[in-house]
């Protein structure tokens, strides 16, 4: 009957759901916990010769220490539209610029910074549960026009469950993912 169709819905929530806990994941990385990491500079556009490219592929972009991070670009004139990018991003680091490389050295967090960055984190991870609880809602108004169509209510019924538990997966995934940040920030 519409057992492929259902099967469709199923694997295009559980994928939707799966891409929602993923970007989650990419948001937490760029949340900075008095650890550098070179992803923390991911996204920032430099203006390379009139045109807009990523950071990475203008510098080499490495960690020095726990608190440094560096970046060498591959030619020397690019270091101030590099700095002016990392400036203009405002992800709260100033650039060091010595003429050959720009160091980002990451301060220690206050006690009231780390606050702020736990809330932020907490607000991903709210878009995320939001995202995850939309699609479960598409799914089942999905299997509901199914059963309209000729589908058992059983079958549908089965269906919501499936949807609703996989929705519970993904929600506890972004409270754990949370629980972990929030440890991180807050570890002196």
């Amino acid at each position: 009957m519409n057992f492929e169709e259902l099967k469709s819905i199923l694997s295009t929530a559980e994928e939707s759901m799966k891409k929602a806990i993923q970007h989650f994941e990419s948001e937490l990385v760029k949340i900075r916990a008095g650890k550098a990491n070179p992803q923390m500079v991911d996204g920032i556009k430099v203006d390379y010769y009139g045109s807009l490219m990523e950071l990475n592929q203008v510098a080499n972009i490495s960690v020095l220490d726990a608190r440094t991070i560096s970046i060498q670009p591959w030619e020397k004139n690019m270091l101030q539209p590099i700095e002016r990018s990392i400036i203009a991003a405002n992800i709260g680091i100033h650039p060091q610029n010595d003429g050959n490389i720009i160091r980002l050295f990451l301060p220690p967090l206050t006690e009231e910074r780390r606050k702020e960055l736990v809330k932020r984190c907490q607000g991903e991870g709210e878009y995320s549960k939001i995202a995850i609880r939309n699609i479960r809602r598409d799914a089942i108004e999905g299997i509901k026009k199914l059963q309209k169509n000729g589908m058992s209510e059983d079958a549908s019924k089965d269906a919501e469950e499936d949807v609703q538990n996989r929705t519970n997966t993904f929600i506890a995934e972004v409270e754990k993912h949370l629980a972990a940040k929030e440890k991180e920030i807050m570890i002196v």
